[in-house]
């Protein structure tokens, strides 16, 4: 994506190997628009996203034109910022994510909605093969 013309929406963000020490990254855009899914009409919001980098960090370009993959979408508020959430989780793996998304005012109500995502501790995240032996043995079960 750097160095690159783009003139699109993308739909994943980049991210780039995190330096050392950096603790906490915080990027802002008054710049979000999506449409609302009952009237169609337009919203306009302003998001927050800090995280918590482990390996890895986001590329801003890339993060601009995934938001911008937003315009035509009809989603609330809340989902929006759980999904910008989902999506800074499962590209940069960070340790910690917040997400705050302020949708401009129409009709006089101002909403704000923050998602937050944690990975889970090494310990305690589930072992795949596991989950799918229970599920093979539970179903024969019903049977």
């Amino acid at each position: 994506m750097l160095g690159q013309t783009v003139r699109h929406a993308i739909e994943h963000v980049e991210v780039f190997d995190a330096p050392a020490h950096v603790t906490l990254v915080r990027l802002r855009s008054e710049e979000i628009s999506s449409l609302c899914p009952v009237t169609r009409q337009p919203d306009f919001s302003r998001v927050e996203i800090e995280y918590e980098p482990d390996r890895h960090c986001i590329e801003s370009k890339s993060l601009k034109l995934y938001l911008w993959g937003f315009r035509d979408r009809e989603v609330f508020a809340e989902a929006l910022a759980a999904e910008i959430a989902g999506e800074v989780m499962d590209t940069s793996s960070p340790h910690r994510v917040v997400v705050t998304l302020t949708q401009r005012p129409r009709g006089g109500i101002e909403i704000q909605a923050v998602a937050e995502r944690t990975q889970a501790p090494a310990d305690h995240q589930a072992d795949p093969t596991t989950l799918t032996a229970e599920t093979s043995s539970d179903s024969s079960k019903t049977g």
